[in-house]
């Protein structure tokens, strides 16, 4: 029986509450049958999770949650500087001798930190990947809302995509920008908000805006041209290809995904340049929105799938990035189908 590691006993405790994906289930199954502290301490979980399952289910609410972990933290602090205070005056007393009660408080105040360091260490980590369960799980809702949006849209235009009509050379890049030029890759979106198809606030993902709403007046979003600036809009969409296919291109189409890791910042001015050079770091990443582990990417059949790689489909196709191109200007466009690009 070898001692099992914090990793390990982190992954018994997120199997036991529900909160492992499909791989990690399978590790934590492994891991119990084959070791007998392992199988030990899921039996405890177990035992002390049985009153949990007379429950309703519920969703955390995220001002609860923060609420919790502030308060957890607020107690930790506390109990520090009232320790540190307390050794500091005793410090000043030279060599006055130490009485009982001094050494009794100061034991107190230890029990008590070790006390929030342990449940630090086992309620909020679980409360901060619940969080992002959670998070994830209202973006892919948000992603099916946008959808429908299309779908609603397409059924009232003779099965045409939202779009407007754009130049050759266009930057896709300038989001925000209300000239009378069709600029930025986000204003055929924007349609769908315009034309009230899809809420606003939906164009914005719960992870990215840490839980907070970001609010929208849908009765003004006539007066514009485009989203009012980047933060009303954190995903990425597919930019079209410049040439009609030949064939029919089989799989389904990538639409949408969370916000391009490439473009998170963008020129302050709309007169600036936009220019970008790939490198392994820019390769390797996953969107910000949701703390890097991965991306909620909309399939053009209206499905939603949490990726933890970028790569999608059977040719393994890059969703943040063309083919063959290492620099970025802003006004790229995919040369074949076969090549899903989304931006910004």
């Amino acid at each position: 029986m070898t001692r099992l590691n914090n990793q390990q006993k982190q992954l018994l405790f997120d199997y036991c509450i529900g909160l492992t994906s499909e791989k990690e289930t399978a590790d934590a199954e492994a891991l119990i049958s084959s070791d007998r502290q392992a199988a030990e301490i899921h039996s405890k979980l177990k035992t002390a999770f049985i009153p949990l399952k007379s429950l309703e289910p519920d969703t955390c609410p995220d001002d609860l949650a923060e609420q919790t972990i502030q308060h957890l933290n607020s107690l930790a602090r506390s109990s520090q500087l009232r320790l540190q205070q307390l050794l500091a005056a005793e410090q000043g007393r030279g060599e006055v001798s130490v009485k009982s009660w001094f050494w009794r408080s100061v034991g107190e105040l230890i029990a008590t930190a070790a006390v929030l360091v342990f449940v630090a260490g086992i309620v909020i980590a679980p409360l901060n990947l619940a969080r992002q369960k959670s998070w994830q799980q209202r973006c892919q809702m948000q992603l099916h809302r946008i959808w429908q949006g299309i779908n609603n849209y397409c059924s009232e235009y003779n099965g045409k995509m939202p779009a407007v009509a754009t130049a050759a050379g266009s930057p896709w890049w300038k989001v925000g920008y209300q000239g009378g030029e069709n600029h930025s890759n986000t204003r055929h979106i924007w349609l769908l908000a315009k034309n009230g198809y899809v809420d606003p606030d939906d164009f914005v993902c719960p992870g990215k805006r840490q839980g907070r709403a970001i609010k929208f007046d849908s009765s003004r979003a006539k007066d514009y041209n485009d989203f009012p600036s980047r933060r009303y809009i954190t995903y990425s969409l597919r930019i079209k290809c410049n040439k009609s296919p030949k064939k029919h291109v089989a799989g389904r189409k990538v639409l949408m995904s969370d916000l391009n890791p490439l473009f998170e910042e963008l020129p302050g001015s709309y007169s600036d340049s936009l220019k970008l050079q790939l490198n392994q770091t820019l390769l390797a990443l996953n969107s910000i929105s949701h703390n890097r582990c991965g991306q909620n990417v909309l399939f053009c059949d209206g499905s939603v799938e949490f990726l933890k790689k970028r790569d999608v489909g059977i040719l393994q196709d890059d969703i943040f990035t063309l083919q063959n191109t290492e620099i970025y200007q802003g006004i790229e466009v995919p040369g074949c189908e076969t090549d899903a690009f989304l931006a910004p």
